[in-house]
């Protein structure tokens, strides 16, 4: 069967991205905050934000950037960055945005595979960025947000005086932005998102997500991932909010800024959600501002989201559900809505699903069956940049997306996210679901955090394999193996249980908040 949503159906936006965010809000909240530094409290109007934009992309016009080139942005959260986002795409660019820790080799990779011939970056990065261009080719120019000797300055463009350009956008084919994908679990793609499909996303969102200038919501989730680049920048500057800016996570830095700011939204991933619950630092700050939490990227376990919840005192953390390829939202659990524990959400407007069965991939799964999960609708994505073969594997003729992902949905609508096709451990026949475990070893008060991977053992059986943090302090010096092992054991059914165990003074994961397990499987690998 296909689940479609209970929202009606809204109107695709054909619309360049700039428009779609900055072209109602600029006007109609021109004189209200859109960004504060939250390092060093510096600010920015929607109207100064507006002519920034305008500017950067008279600027790059004038340098020689054209419709349909490539800028790759590689800079960590600042002030500069949305300003430089929809200052190339006005010039009709595509944005590649980059990992601010990449080396010099991987970002030569994606200048390569993107054909990016330009490059924004900051200065403590620019080394990074000058190798990679050298490696790479074609680059024409590297620019920096801040200042840096021998280089163009995006702050100098507020002086440039040439024309605004005007190219044509067709915005059902033009893209807006190119990401690459994780790649936990093949090498990272570029995913061709285009002003429709991000456009769209956004007013998809908007019935069950509303915002105003009321809000404050504090951007410490990268803008170079499309979770924040859509949850902290598109989405909240379309709808007038103010957005706090750190550069990274750090504790105290962030609660911090909730403090001063008095920040009443947040977008998280998991590992923040738990240092939310958990670390003992989070009662030295007021956070009485806080009225909704929301975390998403990678599985939340239902315990945390609302221990988490109870410690902040607002409602449970609630989630979302989306992938890059996807522009990239198709679930939310509506802001002031309750939701059932571990739910991820409703399907977003215009938006259909499909659960296909795991044993029978021809057969479409009904509610409480689990299956993988497939959609379509006009934020999925244009395709794989230079990858037909790929991107015809996974989005089929009638245009189903394949996510990989497994889940299934309740009675009334709500989608539980369960894991990942590919990650699943198959134990004597048996599937083991590797973020179940997960979430048991983090309700242990002695574990700081944990991750479950699929290892063989003697005999050549797959069986689960944990890895495990402890808690900086006495209690976690106290934990031993045969205790971890008793506990899981307690608590999920015989096949399930956690056989083998290795403490680990972290977790590998993205910046997204997915755990990295491919690293952990090929760290095993290397033992063998």
């Amino acid at each position: 069967m296909i689940f479609r949503s209970e929202y009606a159906d809204i109107p695709v936006a054909d619309e360049p991205i700039h428009d779609a965010v900055l072209g109602r809000s600029a006007g109609e909240h021109a004189g209200h905050v859109a960004l504060i530094d939250g390092v060093d409290g510096s600010t920015l109007t929607y109207a100064q934000l507006d002519t920034f934009t305008r500017r950067i992309a008279a600027a790059l016009a004038e340098a020689g950037l054209r419709k349909g080139d490539v800028l790759a942005l590689h800079s960590p959260n600042t002030l500069a960055f949305p300003a430089v986002f929809y200052g190339a795409t006005r010039a009709g660019a595509a944005v590649s945005t980059v990992h601010p820790l990449a080396t010099a080799k991987e970002l030569a990779r994606q200048l390569r595979d993107s054909v990016a011939r330009w490059i924004v970056t900051v200065s403590p990065l620019l080394e990074t960025a000058r190798q990679a261009a050298e490696w790479a080719g074609g680059v024409e120019e590297i620019f920096v947000c801040d200042r840096a000797e021998g280089h163009r300055s995006v702050l100098d463009m507020l002086e440039c005086t040439a024309p605004e350009p005007q190219p044509a956008i067709d915005p059902g084919q033009d893209l807006a932005a190119l990401p690459y994908s994780s790649g936990t679990t093949s090498m990272p793609k570029g995913v061709m998102l285009t002003h429709r499909n991000i456009a769209t996303n956004l007013a998809q969102l908007n019935p069950l997500m509303p915002a105003g200038p009321e809000d404050r919501l504090l951007a410490v989730l990268p803008f170079f991932h499309i979770y924040g680049l859509t949850a902290l920048l598109n989405a909240p500057l379309r709808q007038g909010a103010t957005v706090v800016v750190l550069p990274r996570f750090e504790l105290g830095q962030f609660l911090a800024a909730i403090e001063t700011h008095r920040v009443n939204v947040l977008y998280v991933a998991p590992p923040i959600v738990l240092a939310l619950a958990k670390h003992p630092d989070v009662d030295k700050y007021d956070l009485s501002s806080l009225e909704f939490v929301l975390s998403a990227a990678a599985p939340l376990d239902a315990g945390l989201a609302g221990a988490c919840g109870k410690r902040l005192n607002v409602p449970a953390v609630k989630q979302a559900y989306g992938m890059t390829e996807l522009s990239p939202g198709t679930h939310v659990v509506p802001r002031n809505v309750s939701a059932p524990p571990g739910a991820v959400g409703k399907l977003l407007p215009s938006t259909e699903m499909r659960v296909v069965s795991l044993d029978d991939p021809d057969r479409d799964a009904g509610p409480g069956e689990e299956g993988e999960l497939l959609f379509r609708g006009p934020q999925v994505m244009k395709g794989y940049l230079g990858r037909t073969g790929e991107t015809d594997a996974m989005i089929d003729a009638d245009g189903w997306l394949r996510t990989g992902d497994i889940g299934r949905v309740d009675d009334d609508g709500w989608l539980y996210i369960v894991d990942r096709v590919k990650e699943l451990i198959k134990y004597k026949g048996y599937q083991v679901a590797p973020a179940e475990l997960e979430a048991v070893l983090l309700t242990h008060p002695a574990i700081a955090d944990a991750a479950v991977i699929g290892v063989n053992d003697e005999d050549g059986n797959e069986v689960p394999k944990a890895y495990v943090v402890r808690q900086p302090d006495e209690s976690g010096a106290r934990l031993t193996e045969e205790d971890v092992l008793a506990y899981v054991a307690e608590r999920v059914s015989p096949y399930k249980k956690v056989r083998r165990l290795e403490f680990t003074p972290g977790v590998p994961r993205a910046v997204s908040g997915k755990i990295l397990r491919r690293e952990l499987r090929a760290a095993e690998a290397g033992k063998a």
